[in-house]
C-alpha cells in the first residue's frame, strides 16, 4: 500500500513539474555588482554603501524583503514597484564601530525570476588612531644656572 501511494506521489510531482510553466514576462533583477568591498576603513567611518539594480523583465519588479545576515548590516529599499527598464538601489549600512575583518550578506527576495539574490559586503575596520591630548599647562622654560 505504501508503495502504491509513493508511486502516485512521484507521478503527481512529475505531472505538476512538467505542466508548470515559467512566466516569460516575469521581472528580472540585475545588479551592477553583487559584492561591495569597503577595503580598509577606520573605526567610525561612514558604513553606507549602495547596490544598484535594474529590472530587465517585462513586468513590474517588487522587492519583497532585504535581510542582513546580522544586526550590524541594515538594508533599506523602496517598496514601490519598478517598471521594466527602471533602476533602483538597495542601501546597506554596516556598523563600523566593530573592529576587524568582516564579510556580511544581504538576502534580497523579490517577485523576479531570480527570486533570491545574495549580496555581499566585505572589508576591514581598523581601530581609530588615538590623538594625543594637548597639555593645557604652559611649557616651563629651563633656567640656566
Amino acid at each position: 500500500m505504501k508503495k502504491y501511494f509513493l508511486t502516485i506521489a512521484v507521478v503527481a510531482m512529475g505531472v505538476f513539474t512538467a505542466t508548470a510553466q515559467e512566466n516569460p514576462n516575469a521581472p528580472v533583477i540585475e545588479f551592477e555588482a553583487t559584492t561591495i568591498d569597503y577595503g580598509t576603513i577606520e573605526q567610525g567611518a561612514d558604513g553606507r554603501r549602495e547596490f544598484v539594480f535594474s529590472n530587465s523583465g517585462q513586468e513590474p519588479l517588487v522587492i519583497k524583503n532585504a535581510k542582513g545576515s546580522c544586526g550590524c548590516t541594515v538594508p533599506t529599499w523602496s517598496k514601490n514597484p519598478l517598471a521594466s527598464g527602471e533602476s533602483g538601489s538597495i542601501k546597506v549600512k554596516y556598523d563600523t564601530r566593530r573592529i576587524g575583518a568582516f564579510v556580511k550578506y544581504v538576502t534580497v527576495t523579490s517577485n523576479a525570476k531570480n527570486k533570491n539574490v545574495r549580496l555581499t559586503i566585505k572589508g576591514t575596520v581598523n581601530k581609530k588612531a588615538v590623538e594625543p591630548k594637548a597639555s593645557l599647562e604652559p611649557e616651563k622654560s629651563k633656567v640656566a644656572r
